[in-house]
């Protein structure tokens, strides 16, 4: 998993004014949930870029007034209109607890199904698992080489050593979807087998 260096300042003023106050200050209201207590602090919104506008899965190494956090985002709340970023929720990351995240899911290998005119389909961006900071990717290789037309791999044939699967099992990650030329490719391929 990729890591991030953050810094921030504890919040003591936690009302809807000093909130308000935090983001005309261009700085974003943030909380960790975690061991004890939760701990609001804030951080500069410029921070932020490259652990919201981006596809991966981020281990933030917060720096909050000179105590140090490790965390990953739970959640981003943005504003329906602007789509600033109003807050957003930490998860603390203890290294012994399983912590449960979405990692984004790649494709690798050149499909039979592709190769027969197919057209291979991602279903799944990411996937949700569960296990230790230290056994979680940056990303989540699936293999579809051996994928042919009409065929489809789901969460159920797919297993990562240390972590757990926690989308339904019959849900489809990656699918090779029928076109002309697959047809085509078909129809000439029957007679030629009489």
């Amino acid at each position: 998993m990729k890591t991030l260096d953050l810094k921030g300042t504890i919040r003591t003023d936690l009302g809807k004014k000093a909130t308000k106050k935090v983001r005309l200050e261009e700085r974003i209201p943030c909380i960790i949930y975690g061991i004890n207590q939760p701990i609001h602090f804030e951080a500069d919104a410029k921070e932020f870029g490259h652990l919201v506008y981006t596809p991966h899965v981020y281990l933030a190494n917060l720096d909050l007034d000179g105590t140090a956090h490790q965390a990953v985002v739970k959640e981003i709340q943005f504003h329906p209109v602007t789509d600033k970023i109003l807050h957003i929720d930490f998860i603390e990351v203890i290294p012994e607890k399983p912590i449960t995240v979405a990692i984004p899911v790649q494709l690798e290998g050149f499909a039979k199904g592709v190769q027969q005119g197919g057209k291979l389909a991602l279903q799944m961006r990411k996937l949700t698992v569960k296990g230790l900071v230290k056994d979680i990717p940056a990303q989540l290789l699936v293999d579809v080489t051996n994928l042919e037309v009409g065929h489809s791999i789901k969460v159920r044939d797919l297993s990562f050593d240390g972590l757990e699967m926690l989308n339904p099992k019959n849900a489809v990650v990656a699918t090779i979807k029928t076109t002309r030329a697959a047809k085509a490719t078909a129809e000439t391929e029957q007679p030629a087998q009489k």
